[in-house]
């Protein structure tokens, strides 16, 4: 899935979405409209699931994620993730994203936004 081949209208939809962020002691809301009017929106796949992250185009390829948990609904996802676009430290690279499935679309969009210390509390 490509951002690029979204209808217009579910555009015009996604630009009246805000999301919460707190990176680098910036705190939000932040608006969906910014990052879509500077083209810094595109999708990243979670396994089967494709979703929007307010991060720039040029941090996606320095992206893994680590850990997804979906709702039982299928219609939200908590997502951790480490982005080493600026040094792989965990303590600066770790990242979790809480994602809601778009209305009538297939794909989610960040509602949250947080830096966090990487931590495998699951071993």
């Amino acid at each position: 899935m490509k951002f690029a081949e979204l209808k217009p209208e579910t555009i015009e939809k996604l630009k009246t979405r805000l999301y919460d962020r707190i990176v680098e002691k910036h705190e939000g809301p932040e608006r969906w409209k910014w990052k879509i009017e500077h083209g810094e929106c595109e999708f990243i796949q979670t396994g089967e699931h494709f979703v929007l992250l307010p991060v720039y185009l040029e941090q996606l390829p320095n992206i893994t994620i680590l850990r997804v948990i979906e709702s039982k609904d299928g219609n939200a996802l908590t997502v951790f993730l480490k982005d080493t676009t600026y040094g792989d430290d965990d303590f600066f690279s770790g990242f979790m994203a809480v994602c809601e499935r778009f209305a009538g679309e297939d794909f989610f969009t960040a509602t949250v936004y947080h830096e966090w210390f990487v931590l495998d509390n699951l071993k």
